[in-house]
């Protein structure tokens, strides 16, 4: 069964760090561009960051662009988002997300796009 599980999300206050990782269990991460979404309360989920399959590309949006960084571990079969200077509207729902849509040097952050979900990480920043 392919399954992608979030960790790491918390609570975190306005200007601190954090890092999420999505690991993946029951396939290999290698074949696959990821992406990172989230959704805040109220609002359509969106997409932050992803990576394509060589690593060598990466695409953010630009709310998170020189605060978020996505990277790929293939070895550990793991995804991470290391996320800095936070601001209250980062709060959301973070989740992972796989395809094989992508080539090898490309990566989007359309949500039609990704085939697996994981079921989110809850990140709060507040004071």
């Amino acid at each position: 069964q392919l399954q992608l599980v979030e960790s790491g999300g918390g609570l975190v206050e306005p200007g601190g760090s954090l890092r999420i990782s999505c690991a993946a269990s029951g396939f290999t991460l290698d074949y696959y561009a990821i992406g990172w979404f989230r959704q805040a309360p109220g609002k359509e989920r969106e997409g932050v960051s992803c990576i394509s399959i060589s690593g060598r590309t990466t695409n953010s949006a630009d709310s998170v662009k020189g605060r978020f960084t996505i990277s790929r571990d293939n070895a550990k079969n793991a995804v991470y988002l290391q996320m800095n200077s936070l601001k209250p509207e980062d709060t959301a729902i973070y989740y992972c997300a796989a395809t094989k849509r992508y080539s090898t040097n490309s990566c989007g952050r359309g949500l039609p796009e990704y085939d697996y979900w994981g079921q989110g990480t809850q990140v709060t920043v507040s004071s």
